[in-house]
């Protein structure tokens, strides 16, 4: 029995970002060629002019004949000249809004079981008039989901060990952090990890790492007050996952670090969940910069994006590493299938 890979949608993201030069690279990888039916989702055009560019400049690493990549052209208009890479403007923002759209059309269409989006510059976005966060909220909106979440996984070359970090809040100021966790919030966010950890991760019973939103966890509420007027209690309550927490933010992630570098047998969590954006991220991309992909929990498929930004300053330069997308890729491929049977198995329940 032949096996059937899954289709996925791969966005270029800003054009005129590293998004064209790491999709190339990405595409160019055995690996990612045998994981799935992958559809780039933007103008040839522009996979053509960085592949011209690139060349020229004598890059080393491989990259994919823009002439065999399928390509699902959406007509944004954006045009790339090699004067426009690495200077993102509206028109470049506006091209990568479609691509997003245009891929979520076609996943809700069945078109494709999963997304993978490089990456888009949310400034550029608010200039061509898409005032949003960014690419999550935009996914969550166009499927019609209140309920969603940005779970960071990464696998380490180190030993092995795969880390799961979830945002209790994302794209906001820190003053408003206090203001928007609310203990309804916070349960919503550890239902969406621990049924993700059951369903996506195949992990039974799992253990969540909460942190605390104070320093040293409010240290009784000396340093915050929110840990011990409603947040230990929510925590303590909790049915649905064995946790921990709420943690001090600082001491939280000695475990994760000793379990990426292989450094004894440190007591991990199957996830960690950080309360608001650089709580979070900061270890992330500390401990696997290149390798940790961002997982949206809670759309009707399976959407990825690498952990990075447009680089402009390093576009068309040959010198975007891949990897990060790459891994995007492979834990799309790999979680689309399960993921397309619990949402058969949950409309069966219904």
């Amino acid at each position: 029995m032949s096996l059937v890979l899954p289709k996925l949608a791969l966005t270029l993201g800003d054009p005129a970002g590293i998004g064209p030069e790491i999709v190339l690279k990405a595409l160019a990888d055995p690996q990612v060629q045998a994981c799935a039916q992958i559809t780039v989702v933007g103008e040839r055009q522009v996979l053509q002019a960085t592949y011209r560019l690139l060349k020229a400049k004598g890059v080393a690493d491989p990259l994919a004949d823009p002439e065999g990549i399928p390509v699902l052209e959406c007509g944004s208009g954006f045009h790339l000249e090699f004067s426009r890479v690495g200077r993102g403007d509206a028109q470049s923002g506006a091209a990568s809004f479609v691509y997003l759209k245009t891929a979520v059309e076609g996943a809700l269409q069945g078109q494709f079981q999963g997304i993978v989006t490089a990456p888009i510059a949310k400034y550029l976005w608010h200039q061509a008039g898409y005032p949003f966060p960014g690419q999550t909220e935009v996914l969550a909106q166009l499927s019609g989901r209140e309920h969603y979440g940005m779970l960071f996984v990464a696998r380490s070359p180190h030993s092995g060990w795969q880390m799961r970090v979830l945002l209790a809040t994302t794209h906001i100021p820190l003053s408003q952090v206090p203001l928007t966790l609310t203990p309804e919030l916070v349960r919503r966010k550890l239902d969406l990890l621990a049924g993700s950890l059951r369903e996506l991760f195949g992990i039974g019973d799992p253990v969540i790492a909460v942190a605390g939103l104070n320093p040293h966890a409010g240290e009784r509420g000396q340093l915050g007050s929110e840990e011990q007027e409603w947040l230990a209690e929510l925590l303590g309550t909790y049915p649905h996952a064995r946790i921990w927490g709420p943690l001090p933010p600082d001491t939280m992630w000695l475990a994760p670090a000793q379990a990426w570098y292989g450094q004894g047998s440190p007591a991990v969590a199957d996830a960690y969940l950080a309360l608001y954006h650089d709580q979070g991220l900061i270890p992330v991309k500390l401990l696997a910069f290149d390798r940790a992909v961002n997982l949206t929990l809670g759309l009707p498929f399976i959407r990825t994006s690498p952990d990075h930004g447009t680089a402009f300053d390093i576009a068309g330069q040959g010198v975007a590493r891949a990897e990060s997308l790459k891994q995007a890729i492979l834990l799309a491929a790999e979680l689309a299938p399960t993921a397309a049977a619990a949402s058969r198995s949950l409309q069966g329940q219904r």
